[in-house]
């Protein structure tokens, strides 16, 4: 009889499976001295580069390319538009996801999630790592418009977002943060969460904005000069040549919590605090769908 070994774990053993008849035989080969560590604990990891150029039918997609556990739907009817999907389901200590997109000279490209990214607990001396990569170029339009980033207790996770615009294009931004699940009753007794923020247009750094919750992100927001008891949060980002005309209406969309104002010529940036992800939403969509200038992605509505 054909003899088949097949290498296996078993509590930090590591044996050898032999089938023989009337069932298996383990037999061990060796042991494996020491814990193991949660860096030893498989992770997941990501990467999708997408971008569009203008043809003779508008924009179209040119390229992407995914893999790991970022995947891109493109939904018909909607313009050139990517729907992110992380098929891990979140993102958690020793996680690495990096997305690139790029919107070619005239065309437009809308970057959106199908759902709700989340921010899960981390094992001690982990991280999780996004990276993003935005390049617009003469002429084109790129909407970031990713839905909410659900943080839960004892997070750990941090957060890049590097654009490249042209003088002449139009850069749409928006990052939501939800901080714990209130419905559920959950508190952030202990997370680590940085957001950082780098904008270039030409050779010049033109925006720069970086959010760091570090320890008890309860006790923090509760504070009246920062957070006043917020649950929920966004920050949005308008990088256009005649951007500070859009500064009134926008502030006429915003609440007691939220702030708008005009950084630089054609730089215009907002901040808003609500209670929970909800009431982010019945302000965010409402100024999302101004500043685009068109209704937003549809998985925004589901």
């Amino acid at each position: 009889m054909a003899e088949i070994v097949l290498p296996l774990f078993i509590r930090g053993v590591l044996c050898h499976r032999f089938w023989v008849s009337g069932g298996y035989r383990i037999t061990v080969q060796s042991q494996i001295t020491g814990p193991v560590t949660p860096a030893c604990q498989p992770r997941a990891e990501g990467a999708l580069r997408v971008s569009g150029v203008f043809g003779p039918r508008g924009s179209v997609l040119e390229n992407v390319r995914q893999s790991g556990s970022m995947k891109a739907l493109f939904p018909r009817g909607a313009g050139l538009t990517a729907v992110m999907l992380n098929t891990a389901g979140g993102v958690t200590g020793g996680d690495r996801f990096k997305v690139d997109a790029v919107s070619g000279s005239d065309s437009t490209l809308t970057m959106t999630t199908q759902a709700a990214e989340r921010i899960y607990r981390a094992q001690p001396g982990t991280r999780g790592e996004i990276d993003v990569a935005l390049t617009v170029e003469p002429g084109a339009v790129m909407n970031w418009l990713p839905q909410e980033t659900i943080i839960y207790d004892h997070a750990s996770a941090r957060r890049r977002l590097t654009a490249k615009v042209a003088p002449d294009a139009t850069l749409l931004a928006v990052e939501p943060l939800i901080f714990g699940r209130r419905a559920m009753g959950e508190t952030l007794t202990h997370a680590d969460f940085s957001d950082h923020w780098r904008i270039w247009r030409d050779d010049e750094l033109i925006f720069a904005d970086t959010l760091r919750l570090k320890g008890c992100v309860d006790d923090v927001l509760a504070g009246r000069a920062t957070g006043a008891g917020a649950g929920a949060m966004a920050s949005v980002l308008m990088i256009k040549p005649n951007a500070e005309t859009m500064l009134e209406p926008l502030r006429a969309l915003l609440p007691a919590t939220g702030a708008a104002g005009l950084i630089r010529p054609g730089v215009l940036f907002a901040r808003m605090l609500a209670v929970d992800g909800f009431a982010l939403r019945q302000t965010l969509i409402p100024a999302l769908t101004l500043l685009s200038g068109g209704p937003i992605p549809r998985t925004w509505m589901i």
